[in-house]
């Protein structure tokens, strides 16, 4: 099994949807930020990567056909690479809107902390790639919006047009099944993640507490 779809959009910008949609396409499973929720082990793996630490990708996507969201899009374009096959696929949406939604989830979680996570918490790899790397800890409106402007802008500076879907969830199943080449469902496109979702599903206890061990 080998990636087939590869999701650059950063978190809140439809990712969950995107999975539950690419999932009922046929490309399941699909990696998303809840997988490593599910399967804490891999957690591992994505501070092993946020350092730069040389990793084998297949060691963490041998089992997928897709991923999408945060960790794994942070390092779109080295799985780009490592799958010359896979498609790409950048979700967008109004960056105000996005903006008021990830403070609401993404952030506000992330600042449950004081600084950065220390190294034995739970999200310290979710820490290093985004607070760090993608926003250089500036959560203020001006800097995360210039940040998400400039990861949409290098996303479709990288990828082939050809080879590359800059889509919003917004418009449904036609753009995202002629791309992938598969026939439209029957079913209603899925909504999904909501603020609400989020809190209620998405962050795993641990996140509510100060650290957790780490293995080993």
């Amino acid at each position: 099994m080998a990636l087939q779809v590869i999701g650059a959009g950063l978190g809140r910008t439809g990712t969950l949807t995107l999975k539950t949609a690419l999932e009922m396409l046929g490309f399941a499973p699909c990696h998303h930020m809840v997988e490593v929720f599910a399967h804490p082990e891999q957690r591992h793996f994505w501070l092993r990567a946020a350092r730069g630490e040389a990793v084998e990708w297949e060691e963490m996507f041998g089992g997928y056909n897709a991923s999408v969201d945060w960790p794994s899009a942070h390092f779109y374009a080295a799985l780009a690479d490592r799958y010359p096959e896979a498609k790409v696929i950048l979700t967008r949406r109004d960056p105000q809107r996005w903006f008021e939604s990830i403070s609401e989830t993404i952030l506000k979680a992330m600042s449950m902390h004081e600084g950065p996570a220390p190294d034995d918490h739970f999200m310290r790899f979710g820490d290093i790639i985004i607070a760090e790397n993608t926003f250089g800890r500036d959560f203020g409106a001006a800097n995360v919006i210039a940040a998400f402007e400039r990861h949409n802008a290098e996303v479709q500076r990288i990828i082939p047009p050809e080879r590359l879907l800059v889509f919003e969830a917004a418009q449904g199943w036609d753009p995202l099944c002629r791309f992938l080449g598969v026939g439209v469902p029957d079913t209603p496109f899925p909504r999904t993640n909501s603020r609400e979702e989020f809190w209620q599903h998405t962050l795993p206890p641990e996140l509510t507490a100060p650290v957790i061990p780490a293995a080993g």
